[in-house]
């Protein structure tokens, strides 16, 4: 089974994106709300359809829920903009897109603050998701907002479309 590499180090940063530290993944989600920078891509295609991927069974956080199109860690070293491009090549194939940054805000649950990098951008290409995920569809507007409430999404994926897109 796959499994989240625990020793994979991340930078750990102020609330306006400074490097201050570094922590490795376990330490980041144990509960220590240490904050780490992440990226998101809201990817639509041309028809004003929202992709999104489907969490294996075996991720750490939020396993089998549906979330956004590319989710994940800036690694140590890197900057937002070479993890917002390794992440979405690494799970949706995709190396020719224009990302837009619609906002950085902090999210927190009880296991985890992250420093959000939230983009979006239009493609006419069909993604290819990898191994690292369960699949992945293009989703109309009403079909997500016919499933916010009802535990398919993370939670995470849901307060930032809400945020972002508005509901209803």
């Amino acid at each position: 089974m796959n499994k989240d590499n625990d020793k994979e180090m991340f930078p750990i940063v102020d609330e306006q994106g400074n490097i201050i530290d570094a922590a490795t993944r376990g330490e980041c989600h144990n509960g220590s709300r240490l904050l780490h920078p992440v990226v998101h891509l809201h990817l639509f295609d041309k028809n004003g359809r929202l992709y999104l991927q489907k969490r294996p069974e075996w991720k750490d956080i939020q396993p089998g829920k549906w979330d956004t199109a590319v989710g994940g860690h800036v690694d140590l070293g890197e900057n937002i903009h070479q993890a917002l491009r390794r992440e979405v090549k690494e799970e949706i194939g995709l190396t020719d897109f224009e990302p837009e940054l619609l906002r950085q805000y902090i999210f927190e649950s009880d296991r985890e603050r992250e420093l959000v990098n939230a983009f979006k951008a239009v493609t006419d290409k069909e993604p290819k998701p990898s191994a690292e995920l369960s699949g992945g569809r293009f989703w109309t507007k009403e079909e997500i907002e016919s499933s916010l409430g009802k535990s398919v999404f993370t939670p995470n994926f849901e307060s930032e479309y809400k945020m972002l897109f508005g509901q209803g």
